[in-house]
């Protein structure tokens, strides 16, 4: 086999420059798009978790409706979809709205259940302290809860850095909207394809050590 059709090495060693122009739009979208869903979702696992009835059906049907629906839809929807209401975004503004309302939904369930994982007599005790069920949560709760939901979280955060290429079809200049364009001027696509690939593959793996690392001081504390 002829593995300068499926690889030219050459090409290589001018594309990863130019792609890595993307990188940070691409560490951008991921971080920001995690940390405002982190948020959100920690609001909507408290309204799914309430006694209330509407705001947790509320809650219910913004996670059913996140989660059943393609990124790609909604990116096309908020994108595309809004101007003709008369709401116009740009391409970036547009894309983390998308990525925190579609991981609030997955990392709500990721909070609540934690929460929920945290044995009763933690919240027995606390109380029987005469604690304020906001000094419960912040002191005592969430603590524990984190450390449960650090390997689910760090899962979420991995999917974005990659869903990130999915911006590339609303023009966001990240690593894959980067890598079709040396592509085509270079009529390569698979080498810049594979050298892309690599890429996402060190920024997870990077993230992933991370992960590790965190888990370890948790666990410690």
């Amino acid at each position: 086999m002829n593995w300068q059709v499926m690889f030219n090495l050459e090409l290589a060693k001018e594309a990863i420059p130019k792609i890595l122009e993307g990188l940070p739009y691409t560490l951008a979208l991921s971080l920001v798009g995690f940390a405002l869903g982190t948020v959100g979702g920690f609001f909507v696992a408290l309204l799914r978790m309430s006694q209330l009835s509407p705001l947790r059906y509320l809650a219910m049907v913004h996670i059913s409706l996140m989660r059943g629906i393609p990124l790609m839809v909604l990116l096309f929807f908020i994108y595309f979809g809004l101007p003709f209401m008369g709401l116009e975004l740009d391409a970036i503004s547009a894309s983390i709205i998308a990525f925190t309302l579609m991981s609030s939904a997955y990392i709500s369930e990721i909070i609540r259940s934690s929460l929920s994982a945290i044995d009763k007599g933690q919240w027995e005790a606390a109380r029987s302290l005469g604690l304020k069920t906001s000094v419960i949560y912040r002191k005592v709760i969430i603590p524990q809860a984190i450390r449960i939901a650090v390997p689910p979280l760090s899962n979420v955060l991995l999917d974005m850095v990659k869903s990130t290429s999915l911006t590339a079809m609303i023009t966001v200049p990240e690593l894959f909207n980067k890598a079709k364009i040396v592509g085509g001027a270079k009529s390569d696509y698979m080498t810049v394809y594979i050298c892309v690939a690599l890429i996402y593959w060190a920024i997870c793996t990077l993230y992933a050590l991370g992960q590790v690392q965190l888990e370890k001081k948790l666990t410690v504390y």
